[in-house]
């Protein structure tokens, strides 16, 4: 039939695999089981040289790679120079990564990941402990692990080499023409339907996952479902090697153009907007209107992550332009910060040039700094929490539209400071406006759905402007007048405690 060589992730080893290899012989399979170099001293290349060995152990000449969390790292260096030896690579729940990606870059616990890159705090002997038993939540969800599973987990995990996870992976591009399958264990919050929606976005990054030799399966559990859920994981090992899975739809002719570029609702030809004076300094893009005296300001803040390879930037989207232009039309400077929130771990950074970009914005000659509103999108909906938390005297209103309020499953990386349902306890008399998408995502819905409540525990002054049409990004998804009169409606308030 088919040989596997099963790669597993951090602390754990061949053990892992034990009811998976049982269930996959039994059907025929062959099976090697790796358990890499565990010293201190052994790093990334280490562990692909492990992998290797295994690939030219096997007999059968039909060879798929399983590469689990951070075992797609070495399974990917070792595919790369064994692409003629292998029909197919399994991702199970792991992440992408590209040339030059570091392993810890996705770890997902915070406090092990900050230790990994500071150098001056990384352990001595070059390795991380394993997790104790109440801490493997931090590394991916425990959904479906029994307590003698967690037991086991934990009394067999040994430490991680600290260099696996900081030496850079390095790809010369042949690993690209083997077919690939995705396992995602939908309990840590990413299932066939989050990568559609990826695709469907339209950003370069993504059109490989609608590639035809791309296949997806759900699994219904954590992330471990070798502990979990062996026999429905082995059995979708043998439907991978087979070639099955759920092929992702390419987007239509007419959708080929990413959404992020397509225009703003209020800057169509039937809508267009007015041109005006623009200015760009360092992080910040500033419209400039035709009153001349100081004015107050609106500044846009876009969401995120967005892939550091996007071009072009959020700045010069069609989406934050036209909002920039629009303010200007009512009389108010319009301003977008680029603030590149990149990936999970970024909040912190881009908090602290969101907050360079307001200073600045304040400081303009054109802007009364004592009257400034704030206006965040989607995933920047988390970067609202310092705002919240604690607002200046000069913040006269705070806007969101199709937030993010709380991680979503699976983001265990998102420093804790970020929680705006909790922060909203600060508010005090801080207008809040927020624009509610009815066609929302369910599990961004329910974070949007906490804040709500909390802000009505806290007695919070929030506006809720409901777009029973609108999908999350109406503004560009949804060219309707239900969004063009609730974006219209959004900003009038905003103006209103801005000039109140």
């Amino acid at each position: 039939m088919t040989a596997f060589v099963l790669v597993a992730g951090h602390f754990t080893g061949g053990w892992i695999w034990r009811e998976v290899s049982a269930r996959l012989r039994a059907a025929g399979a062959e099976v090697h089981e790796a358990t890499l170099a565990g010293g201190g001293d052994a790093g990334l290349e280490t562990h692909v040289e492990d992998v290797l060995r295994l690939i030219d152990a096997a007999a059968d000449p039909e060879l798929v790679l399983v590469g689990h969390e951070y075992g797609i790292h070495p399974v990917l260096g070792a595919a790369d120079r064994r692409a003629d030896r292998l029909t197919r690579i399994v991702y199970l729940d792991a992440g992408l990564p590209v040339d030059g990606d570091r392993a810890v870059q996705l770890v997902p616990d915070q406090l092990a990941r900050e230790l990994l890159t500071d150098p001056a705090r990384r352990p001595a002997d070059g390795l991380l402990p394993a997790p104790g038993r109440g801490e493997w939540h931090r590394w991916g969800s425990i959904d479906g692990l029994t307590a003698e599973a967690l037991d086991r987990l934990t009394e067999l995990a040994t430490a991680q080499p600290v260099a696996t996870l900081t030496e850079p992976l390095r790809l010369s591009g042949a690993v690209a023409s083997v077919p690939t399958t995705g396992i995602l264990c939908t309990s840590g919050g990413v299932a066939i339907a989050t990568v559609e929606a990826m695709v469907r976005t339209g950003m370069p990054q993504f059109r490989f996952l609608a590639d035809p030799r791309v296949g997806f399966f759900d699994l219904d559990t954590g992330h471990w479902p070798m502990l979990s859920r062996p026999d429905e994981l082995a059995d979708l090992l043998l439907r991978a090697a087979a070639g099955e899975g759920h092929r992702i739809a390419p987007p239509s002719a007419a959708a080929e153009e990413p959404t992020f570029m397509r225009p703003h609702v209020l800057d169509t030809p039937e809508h267009p907007l007015p041109d005006c004076a623009h200015e760009r300094v360092g992080d910040l893009d500033v419209y400039l209107p035709e009153a001349e005296g100081p004015v107050p300001a609106v500044l846009f803040v876009h969401g995120g992550p967005v892939p550091a390879d996007t071009r072009p930037t959020p700045r010069d989207w069609p989406m934050y332009v036209g909002y920039g232009r629009y303010a200007a039309s009512l009389g108010v400077v319009g301003a977008t910060v680029e603030h590149g929130l990149h990936d999970l771990h970024g909040h912190a950074q881009s908090a602290e040039r969101i907050a360079a970009a307001v200073e600045a914005l304040r400081a303009h000659p054109r802007v009364d700094g004592d009257r400034i509103a704030l206006w965040f999108f989607s995933g920047g909906g988390l970067l609202t929490a310092d705002w919240l938390a604690a607002p200046p005297s000069w913040l006269r209103c705070l806007a969101m539209n199709y937030p993010i309020l709380a991680p979503l499953p699976g983001w265990d990386g998102v420093d804790r400071r970020f929680r705006p349902a909790e922060a909203v306890a600060g508010a005090g008399r801080l207008p809040i406006v927020l624009g509610r998408a009815g066609l929302e995502a369910e599990t961004i819905a329910a974070t949007v759905a906490g804040f709500v409540a909390a802000a009505g525990e806290h007695k919070a002054e929030l506006e809720v402007i409901d777009v029973p049409g609108g999908h999350h990004g109406f503004e560009v998804a949804d060219h309707t007048d239900e969004v063009r009169d609730a974006v219209a409606r959004a900003a009038a308030s905003v103006l209103r405690h801005l000039r109140a």
